[in-house]
């Protein structure tokens, strides 16, 4: 397994700048952003497509710092009711996967999205409850007239351009948020549909991540990896629960909060994971993403590495010799 980080941490620094500081934090491959909620200030699609001198500039600038390229990362809702930004969504997507292909990365990171509750709405809405029965119909609206089409129509696209593991955050707020929804839309698109597994997204929802791991590894849907941990406030849990709309500053008040590796669950559990992964035959990536609110980011980072260096499995296994 190698280790990694998405660099949207570094999005204030320029491409190489960033690239010499987390190479020499010992970090081995980089997960770029390319678009939408990540923003394309280490990775701009449209001027490297544009471009080959460019594009090959920018694929030295990575290998001689001994780098990699793990995944690139489209973040955005395709599927939103607001055509102005599903257009500018889908059209992030489809360049991400141009320039993957022109890169040779086998990876696309993004999100499944959200449609509406009609085609004329206004906003996503994510359906949580099957009662009243309205709830029921809207999702069945949903997956078989908006998110089905789309994505096998997509898959194809991917397809033909080379690209056979389309890696989907499962994430609250989007149709795909955990293992159930995800094998859902991989049994409707097919087998270029997995995960880029974030056990963050998971955890606060009361799922096991070691399971999760398991679940999906038997049916290779892991495809990459985000390092992210969340810390659960059991205290505000047992008064309100794991649903929490405030925001993410509110670390005191809320039911839980995204924190660097090692901060919301001990060693012991990210080597069960890590474990895990190895046992489901997972080798790639595990990509650091920094999200904590308690934490500078050269510290945040500098502790997950800490801990996920010490973690990593780097040998072949061996033969059983005892067996």
């Amino acid at each position: 397994m190698r280790l990694g980080v998405f660099t949207v941490l570094y999005q204030n620094l320029p491409f190489e700048e960033m690239l010499d500081k987390v190479a020499e934090m010992g970090i081995e491959t980089v997960e770029l952003g390319t678009g939408t909620y990540p923003g394309t200030n280490h990775c701009n699609p449209a001027e490297l497509l544009d471009n080959s001198t460019k594009l090959n500039e920018y694929k030295k600038a990575i290998e001689a710092r001994g780098l990699s390229i793990s995944g690139l990362s489209f973040h955005g809702n395709p599927l939103h009711p607001n055509r102005k930004f599903a257009n500018e969504s889908h059209e992030s997507w489809r360049k991400t996967v141009l320039l993957a292909e022109r890169l040779e990365v086998p990876v696309v990171n993004g999100f499944s999205g959200c449609p509406g509750d009609h085609k004329d709405a206004k906003f996503p809405n994510w359906v949580t409850c099957s009662w009243p029965p309205e709830y029921s119909e809207m999702l069945e609206w949903q997956w078989n007239e908006v998110v089905i089409p789309y994505w096998k129509k997509e898959a194809a696209f991917a397809e033909s351009h080379g690209i056979n593991q389309i890696a989907f955050e499962m994430h609250p707020g989007f149709v795909v948020y955990n293992p159930e929804t995800l094998l859902k839309l991989r049994e409707q698109v097919g087998p270029s549909i997995g995960a880029n597994f974030d056990p963050s997204h998971l955890v606060w929802q009361g799922i096991d991540p070691v399971e999760a791991i398991k679940k999906l590894g038997r049916e290779k849907a892991i495809f990459h990896f985000h390092a992210k941990d969340t810390y659960l406030d059991q205290a505000n849990i047992s008064v309100n629960g794991v649903l929490d709309t405030k925001h993410y500053s509110q670390v005191l008040d809320r039911s839980w909060t995204f924190r660097t590796v090692g901060y919301g669950h001990d060693a012991k559990t990210w080597h069960d994971m890590i474990s895990a992964l190895r046992a489901v035959g997972y080798d790639y990536v595990l990509s650091i993403e920094h999200e904590d609110t308690l934490a500078s980011i050269d510290e945040g980072l500098g502790k997950a590495i800490a801990l996920l260096k010490a973690a990593l499995f780097k040998e072949e296994i061996s033969e059983m010799w005892w067996a």
